[in-house]
């Protein structure tokens, strides 16, 4: 996807006025993923010859709303965050030029493009990487302290970013998550236990808040880029321990929990041995519990989004649709327990000609093996995600029937009420969240363990949280 002309031109513009000797943009292209803010690779010309830029802005290049919690690109808080880690020893690239309101290009900054991998599933398995991989949780902790180092009062962030506190944090997550009007017993359950176990003793510091395998750019050398500052804030800085080791971040690598390419002891070292404080693994957990609980809602928020946002891609819907992986990642961290997948359930509706199945697997197959195989870069993707989608519409058609018949019995039973199947998971909501459902209410993790599992199942079945729960033994 190139830049309008009118986008360009006044992009040509800053660049003019912040680049020593830039003659003109070659080319500019949206790169695939970025779900939340978009991504672009320039190719300018300079005194030089050409060379490479990334470009960061807000969707569809409007002025971002600053939020609690969340700075977004607004005054240029992101660009500020890198500069402020590059001066502390943290791997950034350079930012050139922040836009400005006057400049009429919406929210964003021009940075200098670094090579590397970002793509999680490929730091986790690419044989290049297969050198350094052993050393980055390590190196991760070494980051991650240095983050922590600095002095958010000398350099005016304390002036630009909110200070949260945990239980601020678990509040703000479990109401936006209640403005979505969808229920979804195991967030409410794990919100309550979240707020039941609030980390004590704690000195606050800059929080990346999204610190994790994706949001590294890494070379055979190591980490040269920690990207994606938007959403950081002042609380506590073990928030960003927790998040790398979140089971979404690990890309299957469930054996290794420190982004899928380490262990816990790596990160803790590293981090220990630049900031002298020994690390609670208790403090870690809370928040990993809590990693999993607010990527859950932050799915949900894709979908809302895509309802009411300007992007409605369907990259947006897919993510959405992930909220389950998160739900089995609490359940298996909070409730541990054995599992039973339905089968599926053949199509009863065999006399017609095409079957609804075989009308969503012919598009399916078009999009995989005509579309993907003839384009590339970012529609390339697209065409991925969309087939996926379908995947996940076939396997509902499959499996949703018996799967929502059994949760609707284990509900009347837990319940000791009637109702239809929705009016009974709000009932477990409201009991969940006004307190008069105690956690460890009998039959409550064993309900909330199997509807997870199961939903899991619909959308991503290869999930690495939905194996740990099939392997748990009773």
């Amino acid at each position: 996807m190139s830049l309008a002309p009118e986008f360009e031109i006044k992009l040509a513009a800053v660049l003019a006025r912040h680049v020593s000797g830039f003659r003109g943009i070659v080319s500019a292209e949206r790169l695939s993923g970025g779900a939340s803010q978009e991504t672009y690779r320039l190719v300018i010309e300079d005194h030089a010859g050409e060379r490479r830029m990334a470009m960061r802005r807000v969707p569809g290049g409007v002025q971002s709303q600053r939020a609690p919690g969340h700075p977004g690109m607004a005054i240029g808080t992101e660009a500020n965050l890198m500069r402020c880690a590059r001066a502390a020893g943290v791997p950034e690239p350079e930012v050139y030029a922040v836009f400005e309101p006057a400049d009429g290009l919406g929210d964003g900054f021009v940075m200098e493009w670094l090579d590397g991998e970002t793509l999680g599933a490929r730091i986790v398995r690419s044989e290049a990487l297969a050198q350094v991989r052993p050393r980055l949780a390590h190196q991760c902790g070494e980051i991650l302290a240095r983050i922590h180092s600095i002095d958010v009062e000398r350099t005016g962030l304390n002036r630009m970013l909110e200070r949260v506190s945990p239980a601020s944090l678990v509040a703000q997550t479990w109401e936006r998550y209640q403005q979505y009007d969808t229920p979804q017993p195991m967030i409410d359950f794990t919100a309550r236990w979240l707020a039941e176990h609030l980390p004590q003793h704690r000195a606050d510091a800059l929080v990346h808040n999204d610190f994790r395998n994706g949001n590294l750019m890494v070379s055979p050398q190591g980490v040269v880029a920690v990207l994606d500052w938007e959403i950081s804030y002042i609380g506590d800085p073990m928030r960003d321990l927790g998040w790398i080791c979140t089971n979404s971040w690990r890309f299957g690598r469930s054996d290794l929990p420190v982004g899928g390419f380490g262990g816990y002891e790596d990160l803790f070292r590293g981090y220990e041995s630049v900031s002298g404080r020994p690390v609670d693994r208790e403090h870690v957990k809370f928040w990993e519990i809590f990693g999993s609980f607010w990527w859950s809602v932050g799915c949900l928020g894709m979908t809302d989004g895509y309802r009411n946002g300007p992007d409605k891609t369907v990259e947006k819907l897919a993510i959405g649709r992930r909220t389950s992986e998160c739900q089995i990642d609490c359940a298996n961290l909070l409730i541990p327990g054995p599992i039973t997948l339905v089968a599926a359930q053949p199509d009863s509706v065999r006399m017609e000609m095409p079957r609804i199945d075989e009308l969503v697997s012919s598009v399916r197959d078009y999009l995989r093996d005509d579309v993907m195989p003839a384009t590339e870069g970012r529609l390339g993707f697209m065409a991925r995600v969309a087939s996926n989608s379908l995947d996940i519409v076939l396997r509902d058609l499959a499996l949703g029937g018996p799967e929502r018949s059994l949760e609707h019995g284990r509900l009347r039973a837990l319940l000791g009420a009637d109702g239809d199947l929705e009016s009974l998971r709000w009932r477990l909501v409201h009991a969940l969240r006004d307190g008069s459902m105690a956690l460890d209410t009998p039959g409550l993790a064993e309900h909330l363990r199997q509807t997870v599992a199961n939903q899991v199942a619909i959308d991503q079945p290869g999930y690495s949280g939905l194996k740990t729960a099939a392997a748990w033994k009773a």
